[in-house]
């Protein structure tokens, strides 16, 4: 572990509890990574400004690959942008909003256009979608999608993929989450992402972990030597996984950074 230069985390199921929180934990030994100069990159299908809302106290020493690696951020200044291609969008449009009980969120850089649903629905989207505009129509999408995030409240995997899977190669279609599937541009993944990122701060596999719990970590974790699933992890996640770790809510990712940061104090 001594030669990690580079820590990847998934956000949901990993980095947060159950109840979607960063522990005081994390921030503790989010400082001593600080010191070693080992850089803290947070990987989510969640938008940037929500990724940011949770990780607020430490935004401007993080890179934030958001969006399932559709849009990258440092301190503000984009490293990355896949949109959807905008002639493809309302045939997008019409399909997923015929897809029975499933609800799609047109995710753009600053917020997401919601299709009008319950309250309680609005509700539990805006625990990853807090800037957002209820739309009743396509025409009231005013900006570039980067992706589609498309909801049920029983099984994604079930209930929604089998209607989208025929998009595939051309497009990126992906279940992030028991209730989630997402959509984007072929390209759009959180490995393509990383293996840029590498490229540009010249860091290898060997020298970056990366922890996940989804499918929408598949081509993350194949970035990293270090690569840990969670021990809530899809069996997808397990299966490609180098190491496993404890679930998000026994603190799985904190237990293996505080491991790395003691090796690193050693060298």
């Amino acid at each position: 572990m001594k030669d990690i230069k580079m820590v990847v985390t998934d956000m949901d199921g990993t980095l947060l509890n159950s109840n979607h929180e960063v522990s005081s934990r994390f921030f503790t030994v989010f400082k001593e990574l600080l010191e070693q100069n080992i850089l803290f990159v947070a990987a989510s299908g969640r938008p940037y400004y929500s990724i940011v809302d949770k990780l607020k106290q430490i935004k401007d020493d993080i890179i934030v690959v958001a969006e399932n690696g559709g849009l990258v951020i440092k301190n503000e200044n984009v490293i990355l942008s896949n949109i959807i291609n905008p002639n493809r969008l309302a045939q997008l449009y019409t399909i997923v909003s015929n897809i029975k009980d499933t609800y799609p969120i047109f995710c753009t850089k600053h917020k997401a256009y919601m299709l009008r649903a319950s309250d309680d629905l609005i509700k539990t989207f805006s625990e990853y979608y807090c800037s957002y505009t209820i739309i009743d129509s396509f025409d009231e999408i005013k900006d570039d999608v980067i992706k589609i995030a498309l909801y049920h409240e029983i099984n994604s995997e079930k209930y929604i993929f089998p209607f989208l899977k025929d998009l595939q190669p051309e497009l990126s279609v992906v279940v992030s989450g028991n209730h989630w599937v997402d959509i984007s541009e072929s390209i759009s993944n959180k490995g393509h992402a990383i293996t840029m990122l590498q490229k540009l701060l010249n860091i290898k596999p060997s020298e970056t972990m990366a922890f996940g719990d989804y499918n929408n970590d598949l081509e993350l974790l194949k970035c990293a030597k270090y690569s840990y699933a969670m021990s809530n992890a899809h069996e997808n996640i397990k299966a490609i996984a180098n190491f496993e770790t404890k679930s998000n809510d026994q603190f799985g990712v904190e237990l293996i950074l505080e491991h790395l940061v003691t090796e690193s104090r050693k060298h």
